[in-house]
């Protein structure tokens, strides 16, 4: 699938709506997706018009995270890098490679969404999975439908959860590691109750009470909001979640060098299937 349809854009009056748009593959997060939701991202801000952007995807599953076997996986390619200063990865090798690589895609991709300085919606249903996790984490707001579910089933890899490691900030610290400790699905109707989503409504009316609530925020001022979101977002940076997503970033990366040494692969040795299995 080419670049420019792997994301689409839509405005609607204030609400622009970013959809990823890999349903084929339950919204997997190949790089060409990675690199065209952060152009989106950087679309909206730029647009005086737009008020709240609201991140979707396209079919029966908002994300089942990163892309580790599709036939259009390209972790391999080189594309033009804007979330930090790690040299380029795909010319690399081992830790270098991966460490490069992470470091710009989903670490520092990840990061600089969550300042984008417009209220960012999630708009969930069906599966939010590993690194679907981390696309919904840096949104402002979460409504998902009553279907939706939750996991990140890493640890099954060695590894001790995804890249942008949010969980203890997300939700209660013993909530978290059961989720991990487990892999097992957290029901949307439990996320709300631990305070990681705000909204639960029936499927059908998903899109509408997602376009709701991000109307109705968009009426506030735009820099009342800009300022509202950053106040809160570095309250949870003097509560550790800055620091603690580059400590656990070095060892997602420790788990990735020792599967390689000891494994198969940097994945232990996992792919879709044994995944689905586990």
């Amino acid at each position: 699938m080419a670049p420019d349809t792997t994301v689409l854009y839509d405005r609607r009056g204030p609400v622009a709506q970013v959809t990823m748009n890999r349903p084929e593959y339950r919204n997997a997060q190949n790089s060409a997706m990675t690199y065209a939701l952060d152009e989106a991202f950087y679309r909206a801000a730029a647009d005086d018009d737009v008020g709240v952007v609201v991140l979707a995807g396209a079919g029966e599953h908002f994300s089942a995270g990163h892309d580790i076997g599709t036939p259009e996986r390209d972790a391999h390619l080189s594309f033009e890098r804007r979330a930090g200063l790690w040299w380029d990865h795909a010319d690399k090798a081992g830790a270098e490679r991966r460490f490069a690589r992470e470091s710009e895609v989903y670490l520092g991709m990840c990061r600089r969404w969550r300042e984008l300085p417009k209220p960012l919606v999630a708009s969930i249903q069906g599966a939010c999975v590993a690194g679907g996790l981390t696309l919904a984490w840096v949104c402002d707001l979460i409504v998902a439908s009553d279907d939706a579910f939750f996991s990140d089933p890493v640890v099954r890899m060695g590894i001790p959860g995804v890249e942008y490691f949010a969980h203890p900030w997300v939700m209660p610290p013993r909530v978290a590691k059961e989720l991990l400790f487990t892999g097992d699905r957290m029901s949307a109707r439990r996320a709300y109750e631990v305070g990681m989503v705000n909204r639960v409504v029936p499927r059908a009316e998903l899109a509408d009470a997602t376009r709701d609530m991000a109307e109705r925020v968009a009426r506030m001022p735009r820099l009342g909001l800009a300022l509202a979101k950053r106040a809160v977002n570095q309250a949870e940076d003097l509560q550790g979640l800055h620091a603690g997503l580059d400590s656990v970033f070095g060892l997602h990366h420790l788990a990735h060098a020792h599967n390689a040494e000891t494994t198969a692969d940097p994945l232990g040795g996992m792919d879709v299937r044994r995944m689905k299995e586990s």
